[in-house]
């Protein structure tokens, strides 16, 4: 096993597309070093410059860090989803973290902890809340449209979660959360609602049973990294995606 057994280990899967020239593999070896209980796992989704070539150097650095090259480009849901799946439930805990680091390593410790204090939690979820002390570093409109999109997939969720887009997330690999990533996501644009749903499913929308096990964990640190590749016009698309799973998940199924 790449991994070695260590009281609650930690693997974090990290997608990458194109992340050459941006992916601050330091960073990912720092957090490694001061943190013996996680090992990372890069997917290479199918990039097209030297993104293999870097993930295999830094592979080459630590006996903690896996790389999963995927031949073609499925995606931030479908590169998550795969890496998943290659891990099984063999971890304790299973994460996902956006490559550029606008969510900070140091969240995942965060989350682990809650693991630790809380047996019953399966799902800790990053929060971007603007809180007095915490640098949550946002463009307005991107906070304006993200706020309305957020409150749009609690109601379709029926759950009173804050924040379901944010790129940092962690898990049990359960019976049940497995079972969530066993199969492609529909949507490559807000696959973290999709995420949910299927879980929620799983408890027949049992809002009580559902908000026990999930936990949103507010971030310290958070901010934007020049580059993105998300546009403004990404919003409607999201927003059309959300009215699908609505139908999929909510309204096809009453009938």
């Amino acid at each position: 096993m790449w991994w070695t057994a260590r009281p609650m280990n930690a693997v974090i899967v990290v997608p990458c597309y194109n992340e050459a020239r941006r992916l601050p593999g330091e960073q990912y070896l720092a957090f490694l070093r001061a943190h013996g209980e996680f090992s990372l796992l890069f997917v290479n989704d199918g990039s097209r410059d030297e993104t293999l070539s870097v993930l295999t150097e830094l592979a080459g650095r630590s006996e903690r860090i896996e790389v999963l090259d995927l031949s073609q480009n499925g995606g931030k849901a479908e590169a998550v989803r795969r890496g998943v799946v290659h891990l099984g439930d063999v971890p304790d805990l299973v994460g996902f973290l956006d490559a550029d680091l606008s969510t900070p390593l140091a969240a995942l410790a965060d989350f682990r902890e809650v693991f630790l204090a809380r047996p019953e939690v399966e799902l800790v979820l990053g929060a971007r809340v603007r809180l007095l002390g915490r640098r949550i570093e946002r463009r307005q409109l991107r906070h304006l449209l993200g706020r309305a999109f957020a409150t749009a997939a609690s109601a379709t969720l029926s759950l009173p979660v804050y924040d379901t887009q944010c790129g940092a997330k962690m898990w049990r690999p359960t019976a049940t959360l497995q079972a969530v990533f066993a199969t492609p996501f529909s949507s490559r644009w807000i696959f973290d609602v999709e995420l949910l749903a299927r879980y929620a499913q799983a408890f027949a929308w049992d809002t009580g049973a559902i908000s026990a096990r999930i936990v949103e964990v507010p971030l310290m640190q958070w901010h934007e990294v020049s580059g993105s590749r998300l546009k403004s016009s990404d919003f409607v698309q999201s927003a059309a995606d959300l009215l699908a799973l609505a139908w999929r998940y909510r309204v096809r199924q009453r009938h």
